[in-house]
Formats: C-alpha cells, sequence, structure tokens
C-alpha cells in the first residue's frame, strides 16, 4: 500500500475532506515521526469540531473502511452532537436519529468498538432531546431493535440494545448538560426503567441466554442503579444477581451490579427490600467457605465486598429492626469471617482489609444511640468487639521467617501499611471497650510469657506488644494499672529476631509519658533501649525510643546520663547509624543535657564534640571536593540537632511548675549559656570553613542552621554572640547573597532590634543587608531593560 502524503496543521490545509482524514488517520497511526504524529493528531481534532465533520463523519463508517476509520467517524459524530447540539436544526433531530439507529444495526455484528462509539453518539442524541422532542426515547430503542429485520440475528441485535442501555446512564454521568436540564433528564430517565427493567429481568431469567447476554445484562442493571433507581424497583434483578453468583463468567459483573445496588445513598429508604438481603448475602457463607479453601482469591474478595458494602452502608438501619437483631448479627459475623480469612495478606489474601472501615462505621452507629439504647447494643456488641481485636492481632502476626525472606519488597511494604490500619482501628475500637482491653491484652501477653511448658512463636508475643504500642501511642495510659506488669515483662522477652525487637523498641517509646510520671522503672528498659542502639537493624526505632525517653524523662535520667552519652558516642564513632538516625540521636543527647548541672553539661559536650570539631578542622584544612563537603554538612547537622534541644532554661520552667516534678540539677548559675560556650569555642572554626566554602549554598545552609537554631532554642541567652554574628553574616551575604544567611538575619533582628545594647549591630547589619539586597534588585532591573 503506497503512503499518503503528510498532512500538516495549517491554515492552507485546513480541507477537512474524507481523504485528507484518512491520510491524517494514517499519520497518526503509522508515522514512525513523533512530530508528524502530534500534527496529524491536532488536525484531526480540528476536523472533528469543523462543520465538515458532519459529512466525512458518514462516509467514514463505510463498510469498507478499516475499523480505526470507522472509529473515528463515529467519534466526530458524537462530539458533534455532545459539544455542538445548539448547530443542528430541530428539523433534523428525526433523520440523525433513524441514521444512528441504522448505523448501530449495522454494527452489531461488526467492531465492538466502532458499536459502542454509536451507542454513545445515540445515547447523547437521547439525552439532548427527552423529554419534550423525544418522549419515551428508552421504550422506543427496545422496541427498535426487538423488531426483526434488517439481515441482523436476534443475539447480535440483543447486545447492541444492551450496550445501548448501557451507555445511556453512564454519558448521563459526564455529560455537559445544564444544571436544569439535568434534573428534568434525569427525571426522564428514572421514568424510563419500567422499560429497562422487564427487558432485563427477561434475558437474565431465561435459561437459554447465553453468558455473553447475562453479563451485558449485570453491566447494564450497574449503570442504571448509579441514577439512583429506588431499590424497591430493582428489587427483584437484585435477586437474580444473587442467582448468577455462582457462575464463574458472571460472578465480577454480579458482584459489581450487587454493590452498586446496595450502596446507593437513597437504598437505606427501603428497609423491607434490605431486610430481604440479608439472608441472601448470609447463603453466600457456604460458597465463601468453599472459596476460602480452594485458595479462590476472587471469589473471596466478591463476595466480602457484597456482605461490607450491606453492612457499612446500612449498619443503622439494621440496628434499629430490633426484630431482626439475629440475622444483622449473623452478617456481622459473616464480615468477622472475612476480617479473619486465613492467610497471610497480602500474599495469601487480600480480602481482609476490606472489613476495617465496616468496623469503624458500626462502632460509630453503636455510639451514637442515647445512653439506654446504647447499653442494650454494647451487651451484644463488645464480645463482638474483644473478638475482633484477637483476630486483628492474628492477621497482624509475622509469617515464618522462611516465607517472610520469600516475599518481595512490594509485598512486606503492603504488609506494613496493612499492620498500621489494623492498628488504627485497635486505636479506635479502645474507644468502646476502654481499660479492659489494655487487661485483656496483658492477661495475655502475661499467660505467654509465664507458660514454661507451652513453646511461644516470637510472632505471638510480637502481636500482643502491637496491640499495647498501637493504643499507647495515642491514647492516655497513665490511669491504667496494667502498665507496671506490662514494663515488667519486657525484660522477660526472649529478643531473638529483629522484628520483634522492634516492636519491644516502639512499646517502649509509646510508653514515654508513663515512664515520666513513673521514673522508677526507667531500670528496666532502658538498659534494653541501649544495647539496641548498637543494632542497625534497630537503627529507627531504638534511636526514636531514646529520643522520647530523653525528652519525656530527662529530669530522671542524670544517675544513667554518663552511660547514656557514652553508649550514643560509641555508636556514632562506629557510624552504626544513617544520618537522619544520628541526626535523632543528638537531639535525645541535647534533652538529656539540659537536665544536667552546667558543668556537667559543659564536660559532656567537651568529650561529646571534641571528635567532631577535630575532624572538622581537618577537612576545613583540605581543598574543597564532593566527599568533604558531605562530610562537613554532616558535622554541622549533628552540632544544629544538639543545639535543637539543649535548652537549659526550661530548668526555671519547670521548678516554677507546681504540677512538675522536682527538679534534680542545680540552680542555674551566672555565665553564658553552655551552647554559647560551646559556639564560641569553634566560631573561628566555622569562619575557616566558610572561607572556602562560602560559594556553595548547601554548606552555608548548614552553618546558618547551627546558629539559627541555637537563637531559637536560646532567645535572649544568645545575647553574647550577637556582635560576632551580626559581623560574620554581613561578610558573608555582601560576599555572596545567599538565602539562608538572609532567613538567620531576619531571626536576629526579630529577637534583638529591640535591645539597646546590640542594637547598633544589628542596624549595621540590617542596613548592609538592604543595601545589597537593593542593589540586586537594581541590577536585574537593568538586565531586564
Amino acid at each position: 500500500m503506497e503512503a499518503p502524503g503528510r498532512i500538516a496543521a495549517t491554515p492552507d490545509t485546513l480541507d477537512f475532506t474524507v481523504e485528507n482524514v484518512e491520510k491524517a488517520l494514517h499519520q497518526l497511526y503509522y508515522d514512525p515521526n513523533i512530530e508528524n504524529k502530534n500534527l496529524a493528531q491536532k488536525w484531526l481534532m480540528q476536523a472533528q469540531v469543523s462543520p465538515q465533520a458532519w459529512q466525512f463523519c458518514w462516509a467514514l463508517l463505510s463498510p469498507d473502511k478499516v475499523p480505526e476509520i470507522q472509529y473515528f467517524g463515529a467519534s466526530a459524530l458524537h462530539t458533534k452532537i455532545s459539544r455542538y447540539w445548539s448547530d443542528i436544526p430541530t428539523d433534523q433531530y428525526d433523520s440523525l436519529k433513524t441514521q444512528l439507529f441504522s448505523q448501530i444495526a449495522c454494527f452489531s455484528s461488526g467492531s465492538k468498538m466502532v458499536l459502542t462509539r454509536l451507542c454513545v453518539a445515540l445515547a447523547s442524541l437521547a439525552l439532548n432531546t427527552m423529554p419534550e422532542a423525544w418522549p419515551g426515547a428508552v421504550a422506543e430503542m427496545v422496541r427498535v431493535f426487538q423488531e426483526e429485520g434488517g439481515g441482523v440475528d436476534g443475539r447480535a441485535r440483543c447486545l447492541a440494545l444492551l450496550e445501548l442501555l448501557t451507555v445511556l446512564p453512564e454519558e448521563f454521568q459526564t455529560s455537559r448538560l445544564p444544571q436544569y436540564r439535568k434534573g428534568q433528564v434525569r427525571g426522564a430517565l428514572g421514568r424510563e426503567w419500567g422499560s429497562v427493567c422487564p427487558l432485563l429481568q427477561q434475558l437474565l431469567r431465561r435459561t437459554d441466554s447465553p453468558g455473553a447476554v447475562k453479563a451485558r445484562v449485570l453491566r447494564c442493571l450497574s449503570s442504571w442503579v448509579l441514577l439512583d433507581v429506588p431499590l424497591s424497583e430493582s428489587e427483584g434483578l437484585v435477586h437474580d444477581c444473587f442467582s448468577a453468583l455462582p457462575d464463574p463468567e458472571l460472578f465480577d459483573t454480579a458482584v459489581e451490579a450487587i454493590v452498586n445496588a446496595i450502596s446507593q445513598p437513597d437504598s437505606q429508604r427501603y428497609v423491607n427490600t434490605l431486610l430481604k438481603l440479608v439472608p441472601q448475602v448470609l447463603a453466600l457463607q457456604e460458597q465463601l467457605r468453599e472459596a476460602v479453601q480452594n485458595g479462590d482469591m476472587e471469589t473471596c474478595h466478591g463476595i466480602c465486598r457484597i456482605a461490607v458494602t450491606l453492612g457499612e452502608n446500612h449498619s443503622r438501619t439494621l440496628l434499629e429492626q430490633v426484630d431482626h437483631w439475629q440475622s444483622f448479627l449473623a452478617l456481622v459475623n459473616m464480615i468477622m469471617f472475612c476480617t479473619g480469612i486465613p492467610g497471610h495478606y497480602p500474599v495469601n489474601e487480600t480480602t481482609s482489609s476490606l472489613t476495617l472501615t465496616f468496623w469503624y462505621t458500626l462502632q460509630d452507629e453503636i455510639m451514637s444511640f442515647e445512653s439506654d439504647k446504647q447499653a442494650v447494643y454494647l451487651q451484644v456488641y463488645r464480645p463482638v468487639y474483644f473478638q475482633l481485636v484477637d483476630v486483628l492481632l492474628h492477621k497482624a502476626q509475622f509469617p515464618s521467617d522462611q516465607e517472610y525472606a520469600s516475599w518481595s519488597s512490594d509485598e512486606k511494604e503492603q504488609f506494613r501499611i496493612y499492620r498500621v490500619d489494623i492498628s488504627d482501628t485497635l486505636m479506635y475500637v479502645y474507644e468502646m471497650l476502654g481499660a479492659e482491653l489494655l487487661s485483656n491484652l496483658y492477661d495475655k501477653l502475661g499467660r505467654l510469657l509465664t507458660n514454661a511448658e507451652q513453646p511461644t512463636s516470637w510472632q505471638h508475643t510480637e502481636a500482643l506488644l502491637y496491640g499495647f504500642q498501637s493504643i499507647a501511642e495515642t491514647i492516655d495510659v497513665n490511669y491504667s494499672d496494667v502498665i507496671p506488669g506490662l514494663i515488667g515483662l519486657i525484660p522477660r522477652i526472649n529478643i531473638n529476631n529483629v522484628q520483634l525487637a522492634d516492636t519491644v523498641m516502639f512499646t517502649i517509646g509509646a510508653l514515654a509519658e508513663w515512664l515520666a510520671d513513673h521514673p522508677v522503672m526507667l531500670s528496666s528498659v532502658l538498659p534494653l533501649v541501649l544495647q539496641a542502639l548498637g543494632n542497625p537493624d534497630l537503627s529507627v526505632s531504638s534511636v526514636s525510643t531514646l529520643k522520647k525517653i530523653c525528652r519525656e524523662c530527662k529530669y530522671d535520667l542524670p544517675p544513667y546520663a554518663t552511660n547514656i552519652v557514652a553508649v550514643s558516642q560509641e555508636v556514632l564513632i562506629k557510624q552504626i547509624h544513617k544520618t537522619s538516625q544520628c541526626m535523632w540521636l543528638m537531639q535525645a543527647l541535647g534533652f538529656l543535657l539540659s537536665a544536667l548541672p552546667v558543668e556537667d553539661i559543659l564536660r559532656n559536650l567537651h568529650s561529646l564534640i571534641t571528635p567532631y570539631i577535630q575532624q572538622l578542622e581537618k577537612l576545613a584544612d583540605e581543598t574543597p571536593n564532593p566527599s568533604n563537603k558531605l562530610a562537613i554538612i554532616h558535622i554541622l547537622g549533628l552540632l544544629s540537632n544538639l543545639f535543637t534541644t539543649l535548652d537549659i532554661s526550661k530548668q526555671d520552667d519547670e521548678s516554677a511548675d507546681s504540677s512538675a516534678p522536682p527538679v534534680k540539677s542545680a540552680p542555674l548559675p551566672p555565665g553564658p549559656n553552655p551552647v554559647v560556650v560551646v559556639l564560641q569555642q569553634v566560631f573561628a572554626l566555622i569562619q575557616t570553613v566558610l572561607s572556602k566554602w562560602l560559594n556553595d549554598s548547601q554548606v552555608v545552609e548548614a552553618v546558618c542552621a547551627i546558629f539559627e537554631k541555637s537563637v531559637k532554642t536560646l532567645l535572649h541567652e544568645f545575647a553574647p554572640m550577637v556582635s560576632q554574628l551580626s559581623e560574620m553574616l554581613g561578610q558573608m551575604y555582601s560576599t555572596i547573597p545567599q538565602a539562608s544567611a538572609l532567613d538567620l538575619t531576619r531571626q536576629m533582628v526579630h529577637i534583638f532590634a529591640s535591645e539597646t545594647d546590640h542594637f547598633p549591630p544589628i542596624k549595621a547589619l540590617f542596613e548592609l543587608v538592604t543595601s545589597v539586597t537593593l542593589s540586586i534588585f537594581q541590577q536585574g532591573r537593568e538586565l531586564m531593560f
């Protein structure tokens, strides 16, 4: 075949003929040059909306054309009808409708994609003409396609009609009709349901209906129920959908139709219909169990969707039908079975995650009743929710080490997210079950760890701890009488696994506020945390837990300070942790040192910082390169994070707070703040670093961060540094203006500009920065003009 000439979208070639359209389509589909394809696509889009489209679209639908060309013709028709309806004279509505009916009949045995596009075009025409110009549109569609003729076999005609009826509501959802018209058309479509429903029922119930026809019927029903067809009017068809579920070919479309029907907002009005649906859903339990036994995840998933949709959308309605409480409880238990479906998510099953929001919904509905009514429901459903906790903790268990090692990284990440969802659910359930839930978990963990006869899997222990952690992270457990026992049990756990060790760490971290109120228990758990610091696999959990303990319990930590600093120094020197965890660790040490006497702070700071200062001195002498740049930024970052949390002023605040525990550190002596002492000692070194790296914005930013975080923490105690820092900032900004220096200047001006003693250096800095900035703007202005 000879390649057609190239089409270009220029004014002199906008000749939208059949021949040119075909050339452009050939260029779009087959030209290897992407620019030519783009030109062809642009030209075709112009052709589609041109007045000539009415001429070429019918010609492109000719039976001798290839499907791609026919499809463009059908799409052009739809575009003209849906977007340019006002251009069509009213006296041409009928002929346009007749032509479309004729084309759909022709393509009912032809290309499926062209047929669908023609059906969408006719649907758009119907929406624009009903109800005034085309009353009874759907009834006429049904009648036209049920008539014999045209040489088209009955099955093809039937499928074409079903396609048309399916796309009609879909086209309505996406149509550009004005809002007032949308309301009129929705009403008209609702009245047309009377023509659609008997047809769908007849086709679905006929024993000789082919599977393809029944599948299309189910799709059609799914489409129509989205128009808020009253559930009472689709009840018979929904019942037929349940009958279709045993057929594997119809299963997915039947599930979709049922779910769409019962999840419509209006469906809760039809209480009797909903009550009839409950036993139909319960009758699926046998099919569900068989699917579980056969490892048929798709069937499990589909049946679970139906049960959850009914329960989630209609909990309130069904709860209120007190005469039917047993059948609703049976539905709840069916959903419980789905929550606890055997196998590990997401490798062996993907169903259980669908159920979690149902438990939120049911709890919200129960707790929203008045107290008398609520008490009755709680009597029935509290045991159910205790069972749910057991099921969720079982589902949260890790698989065997060997199986977990075989999982892909994506599967492990999905499982991690699934456990977070379980954690959120447990936290929510606590609102209903309260302190009894913690006691329940504690009893189980106690039996597990003290039963010497029965071997315990680490997975079981980890899951119970994970339950505690989930609740303690967000709920105030300070009043709980089981936490002392839990803290006492933790050292008895045989920690022989990374996942278990991680959860032990996170559980201790979640109890940091409780430990602050019960400092005597610190000696039970702190050794575990410090031991875990040396394990790179426990980096995130151990460092974050130490940081929480140092933040919440700092006034109780002085007896342990030497040990904490020593272990932290060791892991920092050995570079066990990644950069972000090193920063967290420095923040933890800042909290810890804040509660010590000043002389102890200075002594610890000296031993902690000296190795880094020596390393920085060495790096400052080297020629700048990417490797030593990263090392410099790392060291500066460590200092920044240490000074972010090292705040001895809070000791005074704690003393003044009558509700706070007595402060164990000595009164603050006069003299400069320890952070200021250190900054004054390293100031010359920082200047040396800047002299070599002033043109590197990342290094400058890291330097400015040290001072900015110190200023934010110390506020007016930073005063001894104001003069020399102002001078350095002015030199930096006038040499190479950088945003981080400007941010630090803003911070300095904000805090010290109103103080008489510091006004001269702050004023000089502000004037210099303003002058330099204005000159930059002036240069930019000159470049522009």
